[in-house]
């Protein structure tokens, strides 16, 4: 189910939106305020994010313009729903990298509407190898990955093994596998070379190592749940 972040200060509309939108079949967290809406957007990425403008702590915009400067946020769809509805307004926030724009009073329906085209948009332009899981983002096209916002540097060795791992969809895979999979051309490997490399893999995933998963007496495998 797409998760859909709610960000309004006003309980009823907050409560209203929320509602709403588990009906509708959503994921829904609802925030009363910015900073905390900001700090857990961090570790978990929303699928759209429905904001208002006028809130206790940091207004809307500066929250969006916060967003979108973030390269590990800015992809995340803003939806601004506001009470303010002149045109400059509407230009201010779409300039600062909002996706769509929403006044007070507004229709639920046209909420529900509005959220599924931003994620129909948002699908088509998803780029497939994007690895995600939580904080965890790995883009195997330029071996870049980060956890919980910052980027972590792995060998090359390091990096095919985290993929050979991720790829196999939960299969275990044995010592002998990986060796034969990722050092077939070194002639003097041995067994504890594959422990090695999984020990400072997972140092380097942080609190995502655990999802390197011993299997005892025969080998290793990823594991997210």
């Amino acid at each position: 189910m797409p998760l859909v972040y709610v960000v309004e200060d006003d309980e009823d509309i907050n409560d209203l939106l929320v509602y709403n939108l588990k009906k509708e079949g959503f994921n829904v967290k609802s925030f009363l305020n910015s900073l905390e809406a900001l700090n857990i957007i961090k570790r978990e990425n929303p699928d759209v994010i429905l904001l208002d403008i006028m809130l206790p702590d940091m207004d809307g915009l500066e929250f969006c313009k916060t967003v979108k400067s973030d390269p590990e946020m800015e992809d995340i769809p803003i939806i601004m729903i506001t009470a303010k509805s002149t045109e400059i307004d509407k230009i201010v926030g779409l300039e600062l990298g909002a996706d769509d724009y929403i006044t007070k009073p507004f229709s639920i329906r046209e909420v529900i509407a509005r959220i599924r085209a931003i994620l129909r948009r948002s699908k088509r332009k998803e780029k497939p190898n994007i690895f995600r899981y939580k904080g965890l983002i790995i883009n195997p096209e330029n071996f870049q990955i980060t956890v919980d916002g910052k980027n972590v540097s792995l060998t090359a060795k390091e990096f095919k093994l985290l993929m050979f791992l991720i790829n196999s969809d939960g299969k275990i895979l044995s010592r002998e596998r990986i060796l034969s999979e990722l050092w077939k051309d070194d002639l003097e490997v041995y067994d504890r070379t594959v422990d090695v490399h999984i020990k400072k893999l997972r140092d380097k995933l942080g609190r995502y190592g655990t999802c390197i998963q011993t299997v005892r007496g025969l080998g290793y495998k990823w594991n997210t749940e």
